[in-house]
């Protein structure tokens, strides 16, 4: 109707709030491979501020613990050392993400895209031999997301976070203290990692435009 049409139009989405849940993987003296046999949960939160269709940064942190035996490892030598371990970790990151499509702000659009992320976060983890905090992280990893329905999102997320510690798994070049050989000791050559892969859960606070 003329002089009553009303024009509505949705900005671009910018502000998101999200959860995650999955699981955990050490990568390091014990676990020299990423195993499914060792994988423990995970959960987290994120905020995320869409700086625009590619760009993001995001903000969040997750709990979570991984373990590792030994007497499943192929090596002679590690079965030889039947050490095992269970770690606790709590994180704190932020980091870019780069959204290889764009998100279309139209109503029945149909929003996806792959992508990529990197920043930097500090993590405090304990276990039998140590307790930690403060430790550095340098988070790296893929996703992929979709708007099922606006104004949710799912995805699937697979990062690792780098370290510069060697005893996320409690096995470093002193944990045996004076009494190092070949059977009972770690490589103090490599520092430890571990990977986070979950699926996620967000919801987009779409600002409504009424001119």
């Amino acid at each position: 109707m003329v002089g009553l049409f009303i024009s509505f139009s949705t900005q671009a989405q910018k502000i998101e709030l999200g959860a995650t849940l999955g699981g955990m993987l050490c990568k390091g003296d014990v676990n020299p491979s990423l195993n499914p046999r060792f994988i423990s949960p995970g959960i987290g939160g994120f905020f995320r501020y869409n700086v625009s269709r590619s760009f993001s940064l995001r903000a969040g942190g997750s709990i979570g613990s991984f373990h590792g035996e030994d007497r499943f490892s192929s090596d002679p030598l590690q079965q030889a050392r039947n050490y095992s371990y269970k770690t606790n970790i709590q994180e704190l990151y932020i980091d870019f993400e780069y959204n290889f499509l764009n998100y279309k702000p139209l109503p029945k659009a149909k929003n996806w895209t792959p992508y990529i992320f990197g920043g930097i976060g500090l993590c405090k983890f304990n276990n039998d031999v140590i307790r930690a905090g403060g430790v550095v992280t340098y988070p790296l990893g893929i996703g992929v997301k979709y708007e099922i329905k606006r104004p949710w999102s799912i995805g699937l997320e697979f990062g690792t976070r780098f370290t510069r510690n060697d005893y996320l798994d409690g096995l470093g070049d002193a944990t045996f203290g004076k009494a190092l050989t070949k059977t009972t000791q770690g490589n103090p050559a490599l520092s430890d990692s571990y990977t986070y892969t979950a699926i996620t859960l967000s919801y987009t606070f779409y600002k409504i435009v009424c001119p």
